[in-house]
């Protein structure tokens, strides 16, 4: 038999490697400085500007509507992710027919949630008002109690929730941190902190005593209304000369 022999197929020429180009860097935006590092305010900045909010506004209140330490607990349980006038749109009608401890089991949780079903999370809160209304009842005579530990205690109430019944019900001079709060506190440089037990703590610390039981209500009412996530109200802001923003438009 014939051998057959195959010629080698031919090899093809390497293909260059196409050369990579060189990179361009991007010019670095410029580092936002950091509120721990601007200077902070001084006894009698911070004193100036809560000597304004008392002129501005002797007796702040609460947004929150209520009859009673329960129903205040209550409300504030409600407005957890939710706004002050949807919660009091909600429990104005509730509060009618509920307004202590007893009277809530009374209504029972099914019939709760129609009362707030406009209210997020309206399910959850419905089953933590009730538990809450359970416990006070067992536990605490049907009083609201009046120390944080136990306050906390309760479903669905934290430590924002207790800072607010204790200064709103009780005149504690404690200090609730909200969104509000937190943003005023980190955008002036009055209190910078990265959680808001930080922001509490630090404006705790550099309040004088004598503004302490209306200061929480101060500072919320001034993060809603001048001192706005968006589009601060820089031009009416009774202390944009000693706010520390970098960003404000005064």
């Amino acid at each position: 038999m014939a051998k057959i022999t195959r010629k080698p197929a031919p090899r093809k020429a390497p293909v260059p490697k196409k050369k990579a180009k060189p990179a361009i860097a991007k010019p670095k935006a410029p580092a936002k400085k950091s509120l721990k590092a601007i200077r902070p305010w001084t006894p009698a900045e911070v004193h100036e500007a809560f000597s304004r909010f008392r002129k501005a506004n002797p007796e702040p209140k609460g947004e929150l509507e209520h009859v009673n330490p329960f129903t205040l607990l209550v409300a504030v349980v409600l407005s957890a992710q939710a706004t002050d006038a949807g919660v009091n749109k909600a429990t104005r009608a509730l509060f009618e027919v509920a307004d202590t401890p007893q009277k809530m089991l009374d209504l029972g949780e099914e019939r709760l949630r129609e009362y707030i079903k406009t209210i997020g999370l309206y399910r959850t809160k419905a089953r933590n008002v009730i538990a809450l209304s359970a416990k006070v009842l067992s536990e605490f005579g049907g009083e609201v109690p009046r120390t944080r530990a136990e306050i906390e205690s309760l479903p669905g109430a934290g430590r924002k929730t207790a800072n607010v019944v204790l200064n709103m019900a009780f005149g504690e001079h404690t200090m609730a941190v909200d969104t509000h709060v937190f943003r005023v506190g980190n955008r002036t440089g009055l209190a910078p902190g990265k959680t808001p037990l930080e922001v509490e703590l630090g404006l705790e610390k550099v309040i004088p005593a004598e503004f302490m039981l209306h200061a929480h209500h101060w500072l919320i009412l001034h993060g809603r209304y001048t001192c706005l996530a968006r589009r601060p109200r820089c031009e009416v802001c009774l202390i944009n000369d000693l706010c520390r923003w970098p960003e404000k438009t005064v």
